[in-house]
């Protein structure tokens, strides 16, 4: 018998071009995953796709007008089109999740402190955790601040570095980077990223979040590098949203981190 849907997501996407596409791939295959065999057997969900929110990155750096408005504005958007839960599938968005989420009218799932949990619970033996992501998303230390709550170490490379500057260049590089061209991302790219998450493994990572949605893209169906579990956020997204969307985790509230809800006892 088909689970009945009790709350409905909206994904705040196009942060970048593929991010919400990515997502709504995950939130098929898991929904097939757990028993769906056609349309009605996958929830409904709302979508934005908010291409014209200022990068993060350079948002963060003050290169950039500031995101948090606009993360707000599309965020209250949704909620008034229907939605009684946000997702937003953009690492580096989350740094601003304490600003923005006090001014909306709907919960956000906290993407980063949900792929923390995951890491801690799906892989007990990991205790160093590599992350690979924007300027951004280091800077603002909410990767470290996260696996830290739940006993892990962040392993990442040093905002300057030359292992930095290549996943930087995969993924903002005007000619072949990934933001440039999203559906089928450059060889160079990947092998760039690929390259970054050797030397995280050399440096004692155990596992590595790839923990940007180019990185997603890029990286599709890549479940282990070097011998080590590569982690996907937005899968464990996907699998966080139908939680929800299904009612197997407990009913929503407007706390300051809705994503710490736990399992329902039933």
């Amino acid at each position: 018998m088909k689970s009945k849907q009790v709350a409905c997501p909206g994904i705040l996407g196009g942060l970048g071009p593929l991010a919400h596409i990515e997502l709504e791939r995950h939130l098929i295959d898991e929904g097939v995953r757990r028993g769906a065999v056609g349309d009605a057997g996958h929830p409904v969900w709302i979508l934005i796709s908010a291409t014209d929110i200022p990068d993060r990155t350079l948002s963060l750096q003050r290169r950039a007008d500031a995101c948090a408005p606009a993360l707000v504005r599309y965020g209250n958007r949704l909620h008034a089109a229907g939605a009684d839960f946000i997702v937003v599938p953009c690492n580096t968005a989350h740094a601003f999740y304490e600003q923005v989420h006090r001014e909306l009218r709907v919960p956000w799932v906290h993407l980063i402190e949900h792929t923390a949990r995951h890491v801690a619970r799906e892989h007990r033996a990991v205790r160093r955790v590599g992350v690979l992501a924007t300027d951004g998303t280091l800077g603002a230390g909410i990767y470290p601040r996260s696996l830290r709550q739940h006993g892990l170490e962040a392993i990442a490379p040093e905002i300057g570095s030359d292992v930095q500057a290549q996943v930087m260049q995969a993924i903002y590089h005007p000619g072949w980077g990934i933001k440039a061209c999203p559906s089928e991302p450059h060889a160079r790219a990947r092998t760039l990223l690929l390259q970054a998450a050797t030397a995280l493994v050399e440096r004692g990572a155990e596992a590595i979040v790839v923990a940007c949605t180019e990185l997603s893209v890029a990286l599709r169906g890549m479940a282990s590098h070097a011998g080590v579990p590569l982690i996907d956020p937005l899968q464990v997204l996907a699998s966080a949203t139908l939680d929800l969307a299904f009612g197997t985790s407990a009913a929503l509230s407007n706390t300051s981190h809705p994503i710490l809800l736990e399992p329902s006892a039933a």
